[in-house]
């Protein structure tokens, strides 16, 4: 799996957990599927730019806040 996607997938996942909404919740505010989210937050799928934009409008913020991070390994976790 990809790292990048996995630390976007976090972001969203810690950023609609700051605003109290449910994944399920979530997904019908931003105008995705509630499964579709699920696989954004894990990691799992490659997101659209569409995808990105409509998750940075439900959330409030812009796309580089969305993304502020994302590029920024993750030091706490050793590779195998």
């Amino acid at each position: 799996m990809n790292q990048a996607l996995r630390r976007l997938g976090t972001r969203i996942r810690e950023l609609r957990s700051k605003r109290g909404w449910s994944q399920e919740a979530f997904a019908d505010i931003a105008g995705v599927h509630r499964t579709y989210m699920g696989h954004l937050e894990r990691g799992e799928k490659n997101v659209s730019f569409m995808s990105m934009a409509r998750v940075a409008k439900a959330l409030g913020i812009t796309m580089s806040n969305l993304l502020s991070g994302v590029d920024t390994p993750d030091h706490t976790k050793r590779r195998k």
